[in-house]
């Protein structure tokens, strides 16, 4: 093989799996931005900067470590926001729960006592509470489905034929075919799309409520649902990345990009096989260049944050909503059959799930939060004495593949 040929093949690999960490769920980041008091400008420039903070986040730790790190915002936590909502301050108090998440991140990585407090948090219930926060947006091509079902039909046909055939571009494909409908019902949405990137600073205002509501939860979605599972990802394929280093660089770049309205960057879960994976290259030690052009890519695809948060405000709010719920089905399976898989752990893994969904506030926190500490609650009352016999192996027990709509959280962190 050619050296020019030895590099397109990563260089391609790259590209595609930033055009489809990008396309796949740009939409539920600017679901989640909005849902936490961010306007349009401030959505839009979220979206940029979470894109350039991933993209040079991986650039760096491609760079330095010649391991295809693959970095990525974290969709869980994109997820969260939508279902939390505004908390009091604001947008401005949202972005100090952003600023708070980085550092939490920072902190995990210098000491490893957090790390394992993280690990310590059962499994099914973290798992159950990332279900209750995904469900309300995964419903939402039912929504979609029965309310605009001449919009939403032919978006949830390419995915279904997609899903089947190419599941990788299922996505993407929805997306641009929720595009074309949209475009085709109502063309001054395509207009309103044609704006310049634009950054705008919110200064952060720190609140216990946005603390405890956002910024803790984030910080376990993100941890618990990306960048656990990416690391299973990339020793799956037999490198060994350097935990701490990614932890500092991502908690970093999180807490950075926070005032320019990011949520949180993270290893990457679901695309990192397509960087890491031998289609990449067949040579292990030149994958690297995969992440290191999805980096470039991300930061590319940011530069039309504005006009795609353009185009998104312009279209109807339940078919975006219903290409977002199609981007996270594979991640509400994959956490409802770890939530359930240990009968040890399954009635309160199923207390958690239906606190979170229910969407509740209380005192000011949201859903999340007294989901965890409800399903924490009911596991402290099991009885010691229990031990039911251990749960069949399940597909949330084994390394995470290429082929899996969503990796499985392990139940440790790496170390």
């Amino acid at each position: 093989m050619g050296v020019g040929r030895g590099v397109l093949q990563p260089v391609m690999a790259g590209v595609v799996t930033a055009v489809v960490g990008f396309a796949s769920t740009f939409a539920v980041v600017l679901a989640g931005l909005r849902a936490v008091g961010a306007d349009s400008r401030q959505a839009a420039s979220g979206l940029l900067a979470v894109c350039v903070a991933a993209g040079a986040t991986a650039i760096v730790l491609g760079l330095r470590h010649r391991i295809p790190i693959s970095i990525a915002w974290s969709t869980p936590g994109a997820a969260l926001l939508a279902a939390t909502g505004a908390v009091d301050g604001g947008f401005a108090a949202a972005v100090g729960a952003f600023a708070v998440t980085g550092a939490l991140i920072v902190a995990a990585g210098l000491f490893p006592a957090l790390g394992r407090a993280i690990a310590a948090i059962p499994r099914p219930i973290a798992a159950a509470m990332l279900a209750g926060v995904l469900l309300d947006l995964c419903i939402a091509p039912v929504r979609a489905l029965v309310d605009v079902p001449l919009l939403a039909a032919p978006v949830v046909g390419v995915w279904l034929v997609l899903n089947r055939f190419a599941r990788a571009w299922a996505v993407p494909a929805a997306l641009a075919v929720a595009v074309l409908v949209i475009v085709l019902d109502s063309p001054a949405a395509l207009r309103g799309a044609a704006v310049a990137p634009e950054v705008v600073l919110t200064a952060p205002m720190f609140t216990w409520q946005a603390l405890v509501s956002l910024a803790v939860p984030l910080f376990l979605v993100t941890m618990a649902s990306q960048n656990v599972p990416g690391m299973a990802v990339l020793q799956g394929y037999g490198y060994t990345p350097p935990l701490r280093g990614v932890l500092l660089g991502t908690g970093a770049a999180t807490a950075l990009a926070a005032p320019f309205g990011s949520h949180a960057v993270n290893l990457a879960a679901i695309t990192a096989a397509l960087a890491a994976g031998p289609d990449a290259h067949p040579d292990p030690r030149r994958r690297w260049i995969a992440s290191v052009t999805a980096g470039v890519g991300m930061i590319t695809l940011g530069l039309g944050a504005s006009a795609a948060t353009a185009f998104v405000l312009n279209a109807p709010p339940l078919l975006i909503e219903a290409v977002a719920g199609l981007a996270l089905l594979g991640a509400l399976g994959a956490a409802i059959a770890s939530a359930t898989a240990e009968a040890r752990g399954r009635e309160a893994a199923v207390v958690t799930f239906v606190v979170t969904a229910s969407g509740v506030a209380l005192l000011g926190v949201g859903a999340a939060f007294w989901g965890l500490l409800a399903g924490g609650l009911m596991m402290l009352l099991r009885p010691r004495s229990e031990t039911p016999p251990p749960s069949p192996r399940t597909s949330a027990d084994r390394p995470p593949t290429e082929s899996d709509p969503t990796p499985a959280a392990p139940s440790a962190v790496p170390s």
